[in-house]
């Protein structure tokens, strides 16, 4: 998925969780963990060079509406994705 930030949001298993990327650069990560029917993010990371683009917020909501469409459950361990779900409640299934 792009949009007009330029960023795309993909699952990479090498990268263990979901990339951001902003015109081919490595943007950022969420990190996640599956267990089962419940995935886990465990960690949360934008590079600094992207910092203050609210790209984190474009990270994690992809993310989410990319486990949703699993039928997933969620487990933030990370505190982005918990203050995240807190504002937006309907985002995800919490386990």
């Amino acid at each position: 998925m792009t949009d007009d930030t330029g960023a795309q949001v993909r699952y990479d298993e090498e990268a263990g969780g979901y990339l951001l990327t902003v015109e081919g650069q490595r943007a950022g990560v969420a990190e996640v963990e599956r267990r089962g029917d419940v995935m886990a993010f465990t960690h949360t990371e934008i590079d600094p060079d992207f910092g203050g683009r609210g790209l984190g917020t474009v990270l994690v909501s992809r993310a989410l509406a990319d486990v949703a469409e699993e039928g997933l459950a969620v487990e933030p361990e990370c505190t982005f994705v918990a203050g995240y779900l807190e504002r937006h409640p309907e985002a995800a299934r919490r386990a």
